[in-house]
């Protein structure tokens, strides 16, 4: 998916359960147990911080810096980011210098791109742009088209220099996308600044992307819901008990489209370059890493129902909530195992 594409729609899973007070005009809140959050704009959605103890508030200030900071490098429409500057060279032939966080981002995406068999793959920038579901009057791209996207769809394709930190792409035609992956990556840094400032309780919240840090002030976990797909008015399926762990899902109720009684939604096949095609209705990761999150949500849900679990049983501290299309609720072992940790609506 497409970094701004993938910002810039409406991304909410989940809901936080919890009484939030938010800090006003009206005099000091002495209680370390009250939550201050604010909220700004990055990436095309909104990005909500909440600290907990009235002193953390200037803290919030400068986790907006950094979100400003990572979208000057990552988006994909600002000519001189990163991203953009890595696009120019399937054309210049020129490997471009990026800024450590960029190359570590992509040696992440690279190695989940390998984990998946391309799966998942951040050279799909063309083949996103293609289906735009952001549309007013979306329409599916011919198969001529789609070929032609396809042919420049390669995770191989991204050359990585270690020792100078370049990226170049060696396909012409290859656009780099990293909306799979960057809000995730995003969210595990801000958790780092905040810990370094000795924040000890926060939500991270962007888009729809959660990330806990360490759990309520009164060592109680958070709960979150879990958005019921195609539901209304916030419907949630099961909430989820949890303390400093990230929440990351991927869905085809958000962006999609119908034509003839056929669902087209934005999770694209690299094989085929149309949308997914199986029984999910959506997946939930919950792990330790966002970015690790990010990029799992979607690669489970291209992989189906069977691979995706086996891919999520294979790895340390991670579990998985698959929704099946007539919303059975599949959980990884892990999840089966612990008590409290889900509770699943009637």
């Amino acid at each position: 998916m497409r970094l701004d594409q993938k910002f810039s729609f409406r991304f909410i899973f989940f809901i936080i359960l919890i009484p939030i007070s938010f800090i006003s005009g009206c005099g000091k809140i002495p209680n370390r147990n009250t939550a201050i959050s604010d909220t700004a704009f990055y990436f095309d959605t909104a990005v909500t911080i909440t600290l907990y103890g009235e002193g953390n508030k200037k803290y919030i200030a400068q986790a907006f810096k950094l979100c400003e900071y990572y979208e000057n490098l990552f988006s994909k429409t600002i000519p001189s980011s990163d991203v953009s500057r890595i696009n120019q060279t399937s054309i210049s032939g020129i490997p471009a210098v990026v800024a450590d966080d960029t190359f570590r981002l992509i040696q992440k995406s690279m190695e989940y791109a390998e984990l998946s068999h391309g799966a998942f793959d951040i050279t799909t920038g063309a083949l996103s742009a293609l289906w735009d579901f952001t549309g007013e009057h979306p329409e599916i791209p011919s198969e001529s088209m789609i070929s032609e996207c396809l042919a420049t769809v390669d995770y191989r394709s991204v050359l990585l220099n270690v020792n100078n930190k370049t990226v170049m792409l060696t396909n012409q035609g290859t656009i780099l996308d990293l909306g799979g992956i960057a809000k995730g990556f995003i969210a595990d840094k801000l958790k780092e600044y905040l810990q370094t400032q000795g924040v000890q309780n926060a939500i991270i919240n962007l888009g729809g992307n959660i990330l806990l840090l360490h759990d309520k002030p009164d060592g109680t976990p958070y709960n979150i819901g879990l958005q019921k797909p195609f539901g209304t008015g916030g419907e949630t399926i099961a909430t989820l008990q949890l303390a400093d762990k990230s929440i990351v899902s991927s869905g085809i109720y958000e962006r999609y489209f119908y034509e003839n009684d056929t669902l087209y939604h934005h999770i694209l096949d690299t094989a085929t370059g149309y949308p997914v095609a199986n029984d999910l209705l959506g997946v939930t990761i919950i792990s330790d890493c966002s970015a690790d999150g990010d990029a799992l949500s979607t690669t489970c849900f291209t992989l189906g129902t069977e691979d995706g679990l086996a891919l999520i049983e294979s790895l340390p501290r991670t579990e998985a909530v698959f929704i099946t299309s007539d919303y059975q609720l599949i959980l990884s072992s892990g999840l089966k195992k612990t008590e409290n940790i889900i509770t699943l609506k009637e």
